[in-house]
């Protein structure tokens, strides 16, 4: 009787350990999948682009010189319209805004190649007066129209400074970019501490979204 109750009792503590076991690969089996799934999935928030300002794209309202050193006769100084156009000698209406100044030149000697004798063409961006936007906790919100390359933190010194009241590690930068409406994390309170940071060079149209400090009282 006894030895029959223990053959019971070591029957069920040994299938008890199998079940326990069993359901703990299951949990971890769920887990892994969980986990897998939310690591492709898609990030909300990308580590800040370089973009340094001689690689600038051209925007509406830009001043552009276009110098061809061997006919002088073509050069020309125009400010793009806002159709992003400019009007040439010979070659007419053309589209130049989203594009750099290197990008242009490659396009404007497939257009002149016939007419050039020496095969040199130079675009200088003259002036820029693109718009930038600074929200939130800065002394004075709105639009900034520099005339040069801007950071993130130039245009919040633009804005007034931060205020009180404001988060300089939670900066954002929102730009529309391929399509997508993407977010910038930035952490200005290094800059404000005198710390080495990477400048973060604005695009026409961003916005600089400036946080306030979560108060609990």
């Amino acid at each position: 009787m006894h030895m029959s109750s223990a053959v019971r009792s070591h029957g069920f503590a040994s299938n008890g350990a199998s079940w326990f076991r069993a359901m703990a690969l299951v949990v971890l089996g769920a887990f892994s999948l969980l986990y897998s799934g939310c690591a492709s999935g898609p990030v909300a928030a990308g580590a800040p682009a370089k973009v340094v300002p001689d690689v600038q794209v051209l925007n509406p309202g830009d001043v552009i010189r276009i110098a061809f050193p061997g006919s002088p006769s073509l050069d020309t100084s125009q400010q793009i319209r806002r159709d992003g156009r400019i009007n040439l000698a010979i070659v007419g209406e053309l589209k130049v805004t989203d594009k750099t100044p290197a990008q242009l030149e490659a396009e404007l000697l497939k257009a002149y190649d016939s007419q050039l004798v020496s095969k040199e063409i130079k675009v200088t961006l003259v002036s820029s007066a693109y718009s930038v936007y600074v929200q939130g906790a800065v002394m004075k919100p709105g639009k900034i129209t520099p005339e040069r390359a801007l950071t993130a933190f130039d245009a919040v010194m633009e804005a007034g400074g931060f205020t009180p009241t404001a988060n300089p590690k939670k900066v954002i930068v929102i730009r529309q970019e391929d399509g997508q409406v993407k977010t910038y994390p930035l952490d200005m309170k290094k800059v404000l501490n005198g710390q080495a940071s990477e400048p973060f060079y604005l695009k026409a149209y961003d916005t600089v979204s400036v946080p306030e400090k979560i108060s609990w009282f």
